[in-house]
């Protein structure tokens, strides 16, 4: 046997395929003795012996040369025979590397190779490392196991071969077979966690497993549950088939069992039937819930249709789909349809109900096309979903008043000039008033602007070269109905079609080098399919006589235009403190504009109508009303009333410079004091009364990061009459102020946490939460929805290397953050001098410990005096396990409802758990 390398001090080697050479030194040795029998050694003559005489002997054979020739037909055959002893087969038929620490020792006498200490070999796909290695060149097998040293067992083997990982205690593998006996293995396969006494290896594709452990715990030596087996067939990466299997809790075994189990290890995503939940409801009798199946389409997309059925004859139906393609979009689509039965056929309180919610969501990536775009935002339905539905996701979501969808295609066609296109549908739903607006379609074309005498260097200097115009179309499909029309061929007869084209014609310059001015004119021309004609039908009301108003089909159309221009500058005003004291700066910049606008009256598109004296008894003669034919048209009627208005407007932003603690901060730090206040009215010059509006304001105080202060309100110069109603007169000269406030808005929101006192903010907003994409809030003022399909809190996959288990309780910071929302208006715009809304919002998270974590959401309505939605949570983390407890007791047209979950984390496992829910009282 030849061997790379026979020192027992080597510690790498590398063994070639490993044969004997024996008999082939053994036909060497007997034909080099044969050869020497038959040779004689040629002696030297004596010195005496001067002369030898010379023999000369005649060839008498004599042989042809053609003699020896075959003839050309004649075959010539080979005595030689082949050999039939076949050469014995290699034992290795791959290079075999070894290692060892310690030493790697060569046993000729039984033939066997031992490693010691971080010892690994490595035969094709297969690596072995272990403490102690033997190999075993007799029965072409390799022996594997741990150190035991002074009672504590280490360096235990890794078995690797291709993709699949063991840890046993001890291993046995054979060379030829391929066929491994592993004691005490332990492997993860797809999530789980196998912990088996005896394996054996039949081959690469099944494996037999005797008194097995399944788990998805991290914690594999001592696994907080765990499912027990005593016999086991394993395929890696596609399934595991048992026996007897029973459910252990802390090593203690659960009346959970089954006569045999199966265990899909599948890495893609496959179809398969999603287990409900049962129970019972006291309105409805018993239930399943969230029962159905899961179809895995394909790598882009799914599809999970679920269903809910009720005893009194309540049902609901699901169908949500998730769909993908990378660098190109994403979305998912949920259609969602309950049919609701109350109390019991015959009674009075019984009633029937069917609501429906459709939601869409797409994003498409930018990179995919950048000239175009299209993305859709849906949420439509019943008005009455979020308040009715028997999903317990929506206690949260019924404090939305509005439901709003958007669906939207873009184009831009490149070139000079540039070409935008936009198609859009949009759709707005008031949930208390059941009012729907939709758009169905809107188009938007838009030419970029033009300069005509713009310079070919491109520098526009002066009122010429600055003259520019563009061109924009605007062209919609308007429907306006209620809910109970929705869907229904009565929600057409109301829609309004239009197209608006505009053309705006603009200009800047600068005045006196320090002011900009603007000047321009817009041209719009409207068009409509339908306008309207009123007149006077006396014989109506039993001769009392009423006015009539007819739909006209048909196209028609009407021109409009206007002027306008600004003058504005910008001002700032720096005020400079001594550099020791702690603010250093301060710089007001101010914004002062004034504008002028004309819009001409278009008395042409008006007609009138003629109410006799008989039909008014108020009045004493024949009264002349007005009206416009475009009246109730999607873009309104032209203005009648010729108006020149000058309008003001100035804004305010204050900041300053304060020393920064850090003393060796080269520059001072900016803050904001003031953020854009803004005051705002006009003065209208062609107008015989009540020529001065209002005064707006707007504000915000940035207080501390994350603290937002907004107000808002409106100041009317004019006083009021006896009857509440503005009169010209001002309020200062009828014995008031100089404003009156009418309106005001105070908002305030606040989010802190306990990270913001060590120094690392975050952001506390959950923007992807199921309340904000139903149209409510992006944080939890409204309170967190628990998902009732999985339950899941935790991420199965957090970050593995953080040891929960390895924490200084003395020392323990308790993470929390809170968030504060208040807002408060006031009305006074008819001498009520009341706050018309008043309310207080508040949401906490408190971490207890590193696993528990508690949380509220709650509010006070000051001006109905009442609690507003208020809910609790705790959560808690079992490592493989998890618990949710939601309550929610108190809440608009929600009454107290609960929601109660434990389960295991791993999605492999998602259909173990148990979770109990009570319904909403929806009579109460």
């Amino acid at each position: 046997m030849t061997v790379s390398n026979t020192e027992p001090n080597l510690q790498n080697n590398s063994i070639v395929a490993l044969h004997t050479y024996r008999h082939y030194l053994t036909i060497f040795l007997t034909l080099l003795l044969s050869c020497s029998t038959m040779l004689h050694a040629q002696d030297i003559p004596p010195k005496t012996q001067t002369n030898i005489p010379r023999t000369t002997v005649d060839d008498t054979l004599n042989v042809g040369i053609d003699s020896l020739t075959p003839p050309l037909n004649e075959v010539v055959v080979d005595t030689v025979k082949t050999d039939t002893i076949l050469p014995p087969k290699e034992m290795l038929t791959d290079i075999v590397e070894y290692y060892g620490e310690d030493y790697v020792y060569l046993n000729r006498k039984e033939n066997k190779v031992y490693m010691y200490n971080k010892a690994y070999i490595i035969y094709g796909d297969m690596r072995i490392d272990a403490g102690l290695i033997i190999l075993d060149y007799n029965k072409n097998e390799v022996y594997a196991k741990g150190i035991d040293s002074a009672g504590f067992y280490s360096q235990r083997p890794v078995f690797v071969q291709a993709n699949n990982r063991v840890e046993p205690d001890s291993i046995r593998y054979n060379f030829d077979s391929e066929k491994a006996l592993v004691f005490n293995s332990r492997t993860e396969q797809n999530g789980f966690n196998v912990i088996a006494e005896v394996t054996k290896k039949v081959n690469d594709s099944v494996v037999y497993l005797r008194n097995v452990k399944f788990t998805t715990s991290k914690n594999i030596d001592d696994p907080e549950y765990y499912f027990y087996t005593r016999k086991a067939k394993f395929v890696p990466k596609k399934k595991i088939v048992t026996g007897l299997t029973n459910m252990y809790i802390a090593d203690v075994p659960t009346p959970v069992g089954l006569p045999f189990a199966y265990f899909p290890l599948t890495e893609d995503r496959s179809s398969g039937f999603i287990i409900p939940t049962f129970g019972e409801n006291s309105n409805r009798g018993f239930f399943f819930q969230n029962g159905g199946y899961y179809f895995a389409i394909n790598d882009y997309l799914d599809l999970s249709l679920l269903g809910d059925y009720y005893t009194n004859g309540s049902y609901g139906l699901r169908a949500e789909s998730v769909y993908a393609a990378r660098y190109k979009f994403r979305g998912s689509v949920s259609i969602r349809y309950e049919s609701l039965v109350n109390s019991e056929r015959g009674f009075p309180d019984f009633s029937e109900s069917n609501i429906y919610n459709i939601r869409w969501t797409h994003t498409q990536d930018a990179k995919s096309s950048p000239s175009s775009r299209f993305s859709a935002s849906v949420n439509l339905g019943s008005s009455t979903y979020f308040t009715q539905s028997i999903n317990q996701t929506n206690n949260a979501s019924s404090l939305v008043n509005t439901l709003s969808s958007s669906v939207s295609y873009s184009k831009t066609f490149e070139g000079e000039p540039q070409v935008n296109l936009s198609l859009a549908a949009t759709h707005q739903q008031n949930t208390q008033t059941q009012a729907i607006n939709m758009s169905l379609p809107n188009a938007n074309l838009s030419v970029s602007r033009i300069f005509p005498f713009a310079p070919k260097d491109g520098v526009k200097k002066g009122i010429i070269q600055n003259i520019n115009f563009q061109y924009d179309l605007t062209a919609e499909n308007r429907i306006t109905t209620f809910d109970s029309l929705f869907f229904k061929p009565e929600m057409f007869n109301s829609a309004q079609i239009g197209a608006q084209h505009s053309i705006p014609i603009t200009t800047n310059f600068k005045v006196l080098k320090y002011l900009s001015a603007s000047m321009g004119t817009n041209y719009r021309e409207t068009w409509v399919l339908k306008t309207i004609r009123r007149d006077f039908d006396q014989d109506l009301n039993d001769g009392a006589g009423g006015v009539v108003e007819d739909t006209i089909p048909g196209f028609d159309s009407y021109r409009t235009y206007n002027f306008n221009t600004s003058l504005g500058t910008t001002l700032y005003g720096t005020f400079n403190f001594n550099k020791e004291n702690k603010i250093q700066a301060l710089r007001h910049v101010v914004r002062p504009s004034i504008s002028y606008n004309i819009n001409p009256g278009f008395e042409r598109y008006y007609d009138d109508y003629t109410i006799p004296e008989t039909a008014d008894e108020a009045a004493n003669m024949d009264r002349i009303v007005q009206y416009s034919r475009f009246e109730n048209t999607l873009f309104g009627a032209p203005g009648r009333v010729y108006s020149s208005n000058i309008g003001f407007g100035i804004s305010n932003t204050l900041e300053a410079k304060i020393r920064d603690r850090d003393t060796m901060a080269a520059e001072p730090k900016k803050i904001i004091l003031l953020n854009n206040l803004n005051f705002t009215s006009a003065y209208n010059l062609a107008g015989d009364s009540l020529r001065f509006s209002p005064v707006r304001f707007t504000g915000g105080v940035p207080i501390v990061p994350r603290l937002d202060f907004n107000f808002s309100g409106t100041l009317d110069p004019y006083a009021l009459d006896n009857n509440n109603n503005r009169i010209d007169i001002f309020n200062i000269n009828n014995g008031g102020s100089l404003f009156r406030l009418t309106d005001a808005n105070l908002s305030i929101n606040y989010s802190f946490s306990s990270s913001d006192f060590e120094g690392s903010g975050q952001d506390l907003d959950r923007v992807e939460n199921e309340t904000f994409r139903n149209g409510g809030r992006p944080d939890d003022l409204f309170g967190e929805t628990s998902d009732i399909y999985n339950g899941n809190i935790y991420d199965e996959d957090e970050d593995e290397d953080v040891d929960k288990t390895d924490i200084d309780w003395y020392n323990y910071s308790i993470p929390w953050d809170m968030r504060v929302a208040y807002t408060i208006s006031y009305a006074n715009n008819q001498r009520q001098n009341t706050i018309s809304s008043q309310s207080l919002m508040f949401s906490t998270n408190l971490e207890l410990s590193p696993r528990w974590q508690v949380g509220v959401s709650s509010g006070y309505d000051f001006k109905n005096k009442g609690v507003t939605l208020t809910q609790f949570r705790f959560q808690r983390d079992l490592e493989s396990w998890q618990f949710s407890f939601n309550w929610t007791p108190i809440g608009r047209n929600i009454n107290t409802s609960w929601y109660f979950y434990i389960g295991i984390k791993s999605s492999v496992l998602s259909d173990i758990k148990y979770d109990k829910r009570r319904e909403a009282d929806r009579n109460l």
